[in-house]
């Protein structure tokens, strides 16, 4: 999961607010099936460490750690079997693939090379606020943009 790239802007949002708090809750109520794969967990763990998603999210170690450790054991893994070369920063085909093997239907980023791509075999490539609008539109809640 790369870095989010100037998803909000305007004063601090209360947790409960934020897209990736939203769509962790939605996962975790079984709303939706989270894919990954042990290359995309070591990089969510990377970025989530950064100073300034600590900073903007308000992030702990042991958030970081709860993060991982949920996507360890209540994520769908797959075995990492695909290869894609189609992000112009190579370091982004993990997600595709990851998508590509887990069937999946959206792929939330905020990385702008991701973005770009629009969709890839049919999965969707959407920022968390995107994400969050349509897990809003599915149960009729409203996210604040």
């Amino acid at each position: 999961m790369p870095a989010p790239e100037g998803d909000h802007e305007g004063p601090p949002l209360h947790i409960e607010m934020i897209p990736p708090h939203r769509i962790l809750e939605a996962w975790h109520a079984g709303q939706f099936a989270m894919v990954t794969s042990g290359a995309i967990i070591a990089e969510v763990m990377r970025v989530l460490r950064y100073p300034r998603i600590c900073d903007r999210y308000n992030l702990t170690e042991d958030d970081v750690a709860t993060v991982v450790d949920s996507l360890r054991t209540d994520a769908e893994m797959v075995a990492g079997l695909y290869k894609v070369r189609r992000s112009v920063e190579p370091a982004d085909d993990m997600f595709l693939a990851c998508a590509l093997e887990g069937r999946a239907e959206y792929v939330i980023s905020g990385d702008r090379h991701l973005l770009e791509i629009g969709s890839y075999h049919g999965a969707l490539i959407v920022t968390p606020w995107q994400f969050a609008a349509v897990l809003a539109a599915e149960d009729g809640t409203v996210v604040a943009e």
